[in-house]
């Protein structure tokens, strides 16, 4: 019985180890893949015909530069630095839970009460997760799971309506709790705000950055 007891016990902690481990995995794979792209100055660039394509294997195995091909180019995200790409859907309510965790389902979220991107004075506002439990949140769980990475004058660039706005990393900061007064801040210029949680995986606190308008491609 003793012995039974034993194998019982040694079960359930092996159990808790991969469970944390399966858990941890994506972070974990992106900060591996982040630590080596850095390593081997790999370079990530829009419409880079002599790259190529995005895959893991161009990822973790080769130098050679990666070509992104957004997405989503009606409204979509891409920074080449930590390797986001995803759509972003628009007019997402910050209030209701329901309607934010579904839309972060499918990309990353605008904000209902922000602005769109313009070269006008503003405040485009985007969320998304940085999260552990990705079997339960979606296919863009983790998109923004490297966003404390961003470093100042890193680029982050916005499809929408057939532009690319250009933004340009200036600020970054951690606030805490639910707090997202960054939403309706007062502008005197375009800004792109980014928001998730932090660490990754909790709601203790939410990482913000911050980034102007750079410039506008057609």
């Amino acid at each position: 019985m003793k012995k039974k007891a034993i194998t019982f016990s040694t079960l359930l902690i092996f159990l808790g180890i991969a469970f944390i481990l399966v858990s941890f995995a994506p972070l974990i794979k992106d900060e591996i893949w982040f630590y080596l792209k850095e390593l081997k100055n790999q370079k990530y660039s829009l419409g880079d015909k002599n790259g190529q394509k995005d895959t893991v294997f161009a990822r973790f195995l080769t130098t050679r530069p990666i070509d992104i091909e957004p997405v989503n180019r009606d409204f979509g995200i891409v920074i080449e630095r930590i390797g986001v790409n995803a759509p972003i859907v628009a007019d997402v309510a910050t209030n209701n839970e329901n309607t934010y965790k579904e839309a972060l389902k499918n990309g990353v979220a605008h904000a209902a009460l922000s602005d769109y991107p313009s070269e006008k004075s503003g405040n485009v506002y985007l969320f998304a997760h940085a999260s552990l439990n990705f079997w339960d949140l979606g296919k863009y769980s983790t998109v923004f799971n490297l966003l404390r990475k961003l470093d100042f004058g890193d680029r982050v660039h916005i499809f929408y309506k057939n532009r690319i706005y250009v933004y340009e990393v200036m600020n970054r900061e951690v606030v805490q709790g639910w707090n997202t007064s960054s939403i309706t801040r007062a502008t005197i210029e375009p800004l792109l705000t980014l928001q998730t949680c932090d660490p990754p995986g909790t709601t203790l606190n939410r990482l913000v950055v911050t980034a102007k308008l750079k410039e506008v491609q057609k």
